[in-house]
């Protein structure tokens, strides 16, 4: 479990190494206190995508990504000196910032717009059509594993609007037209559609998407 609140950036080693299973190995770099924390087994975000860590070195750690993760993130199409946004799993005891994230990214979408307000910035993002009905003004959603407020919705863009800090420590500053993040809408949100689904309020979502 995550909170999406960003502990620091790291940057990828090298480009995704072919697993042989189907999946790829990615060797992340970070601040040697980080690493030092992990375990081997331990879970760790990695741009919003709850990752295990699979083989540990002074200052990186080695995770490996599933076919399905490959498929529904866009780490594959990350490549070596990229930065990555990190966070490792709460621990008991740990403050309760952000919101409730569990690093299973839902999708990607595309930034399709930016505004630079002096110090502040906001930027658009595509919604999956299947992700919609999770999307809410003023509700949370995690965009490359950072936690964040809908500031504003249409029918095929939401908003964020992101403070210096978070443009500071997170590589959402870097983030331009056309390129693609990941998503993860919140989960209580996905609990209750279901739940009136199962009710016949709402229409269900195709098999797979919830």
């Amino acid at each position: 479990m995550f909170t999406g609140l960003i502990l620091e950036r790291g940057r990828l080693i090298s480009d995704p190494v072919p697993s042989g299973q189907g999946g790829v190995w990615l060797a992340v770099g970070m601040s040697p206190g980080l690493a030092e924390r992990l375990g081997i087994g331990d879970s760790i975000a990695v741009s919003g995508v709850c990752l295990t860590v699979v083989e540990k070195e002074p200052g990186q750690v080695l995770v490996e990504l599933s076919p399905e993760t490959l498929a529904r993130t866009n780490l594959e199409a990350l490549r070596g000196g990229y930065e990555v946004n990190l966070e490792p799993a709460l621990r008991v005891g740990d403050p309760l910032g952000g919101h409730m994230v569990q690093g299973h990214v839902d999708g990607t979408a595309e930034v399709v717009g930016r505004r630079d307000l002096t110090e502040h910035r906001v930027l658009a993002f595509s919604i999956p059509p299947d992700l919609a009905p999770f999307l809410v003004e003023k509700g949370s959603v995690t965009v490359d594993g950072v936690s964040l407020t809908v500031s504003a919705l249409r029918s095929d863009r939401f908003e964020v609007a992101l403070i210096p800090h978070t443009l500071e420590v997170t590589t959402l500053s870097r983030r331009v037209p056309g390129d693609r993040v990941n998503l993860e809408v919140d989960v209580l949100a996905k609990y209750v559609h279901r739940m009136l689904a199962a009710r016949g309020l709402v229409a269900p979502l195709p098999e797979g998407q919830a």
